[in-house]
């Protein structure tokens, strides 16, 4: 293969490369933040808080009704109770 035509066969593959490697590395426009008392939050912030709060609801609600024992093991049942409802929160409050 000559110089000449490598040289080439890499500024085309670095044509091609780049458009796409900057559209995914760009930015996002705004801020995804809450204003609160003059401060912003991330929004993410919130809806960990809200799925600790709706884990803690389900727990409460599932041993006085005698429904706790259908949530074990409580070390993957809990985390993953908070990852639900924080992810249905965001989806619901920040992307609908």
């Amino acid at each position: 293969m000559k110089a000449g035509s490598k040289a080439a066969l890499s500024a085309g593959l670095k044509t091609v490369l780049g458009l796409p490697m900057s559209m995914l590395l760009t930015a996002c426009s705004g801020s995804p933040s809450v204003g609160v008392l003059g401060a912003y939050f991330p929004d993410w912030l919130f809806c960990v808080t809200g799925g600790v709060a709706l884990t803690v609801i389900v727990h409460v609600l599932a041993y006085r009704r005698g429904y706790g024992g259908w949530l074990t093991p409580p070390a993957i049942v809990y985390p993953a109770l908070t990852v639900l409802f924080s992810i249905v929160l965001w989806a619901v409050g920040f992307n609908l």
